[in-house]
């Protein structure tokens, strides 16, 4: 079996897969590459068992065959080669594989391909929309996952698919973001959870245009792009019923600049005990007073927001870090916030949502005794 490629273009390829290989793998053949070479297209996969990932390019080959090739040597002899064509010859029976290039020969053991587990396939009908939405959808809600393995459903981002939209939800109980892909036509409804790690590697590995087409069962999901696929093992969990705490009379309603309160938030949380970050708000007629104070070092700080604000006057608390990561997940200048009474969930706009997209945030107050 022989082949001639880029080395840069070789590298690049393997650099989408290699996010899917464990440093210690329960199964020695996941630390290799599975290459596998039809008509002039080569194929690079790369398995961690709960991610699989694979993407396809041309060489330049006579023949067709597939081998598995230790993923560290491989990446770390092209990393240190400038770009330039470079031949490969493999030899199964010696399980050997010799990298010629314009100056040297390097030569490298390798394994069957047989070993290599097979990846789960799917017959399901597929999704499309843009892989922009696809994009936001991780971007908006990978942060907000919890890493408490006692809720595993958590641990994910909640992906659900209703008609005409596909909408990602993610919760650690003190937050929550819910993202609205609309406009996605499908006649399936039904939802799986995807584990932070998998949507991490899936985010790696899309291009930053086209479509995606989705398909999902009820073990895994499947992510096809142009010239890669990304296969996602399920968490095997129920997500707890997230609608039922996004309050929908919240008629206290705050406009403020979300730069300016980010501003405020990481200053005044300087000042913030280090174990609650815990901030102060209090709400007035077009005015907004953020404060803190910590006792055990003789901390406080205090800022006063412009703002608008229609609604009774209120002082509420908040962990000052949660809401700085919400914050910085959106990029609208103009945000708006809704609110009850102090103890109940408060919800967080943009005032301008992006076409075919809606965002939803939510953040648990502070109750203070």
């Amino acid at each position: 079996m022989e082949f001639t490629v880029s080395s840069g273009e070789l590298l690049k390829h393997l650099n989408v897969v290699a996010g899917a290989i464990h440093t210690n793998p329960v199964l020695a053949i996941t630390e290799d590459f599975l290459v596998e070479i039809r008509k002039g297209n080569m194929t690079l996969t790369a398995t961690n068992l709960e991610t699989s990932i694979s993407t396809r390019m041309k060489v330049d080959s006579k023949e067709d065959g597939a081998l598995a090739i230790p993923a560290k040597i491989l990446l770390e002899t092209l990393k240190a080669l400038p770009n330039q064509q470079v031949s490969f010859e493999a030899d199964l029976d010696q399980r050997t594989l010799v990298l010629t290039t314009e100056t040297g020969m390097y030569k490298m053991a390798v394994d069957p391909p047989d070993d290599f587990p097979a990846l789960p396939a799917s017959d399901d009908k597929e999704i499309q929309f843009p892989v922009t939405r696809l994009l936001s959808g991780i971007n908006y809600t990978i942060f907000a996952t919890t890493s408490d393995e006692m809720r595993p459903a958590m641990t994910g981002v909640n992906v659900v698919v209703d008609f005409n939209k596909l909408t990602f939800v993610a919760s650690d109980g003190h937050k929550l973001v819910r993202y609205h892909a609309l406009g996605t036509s499908t006649e399936q409804t039904g939802s799986f959870v995807i584990p932070k790690k998998a949507m991490s590697l899936l985010k790696s590995a899309s291009p930053t245009e086209g479509n995606v087409y989705l398909k999902y069962n009820k073990s895994h999901a499947f992510f096809r792009f142009e010239d890669t696929q990304v296969i996602c093992r399920l968490i095997n969990q129920a997500y707890p019923d997230f609608n039922a705490v996004i309050p929908v009379n919240n008629k206290n309603v705050l406009y403020i600049s979300r730069t300016h309160l980010l501003g405020a938030l990481r200053r005044i949380n300087i000042f913030a005990n280090r174990t609650t970050n815990q901030v102060f708000f209090r709400l007035a007629d077009n005015s907004l007073t953020i404060t803190t104070k910590d006792l055990d070092f003789s901390n406080e700080a205090s800022e006063q927001l412009s703002c608008e604000y229609e609604g009774d006057p209120m002082d509420v608390a908040f962990n000052a870090r949660f809401f700085i990561e919400l914050l910085s997940a959106l990029s609208q200048e103009e945000i708006h916030l809704t609110l009850s009474v102090p103890s109940k969930p408060v919800l967080i706009y943009p005032d301008e949502q992006m076409e075919q997209e809606e965002v939803m945030m939510l953040i648990m107050p502070v109750i203070i005794y």
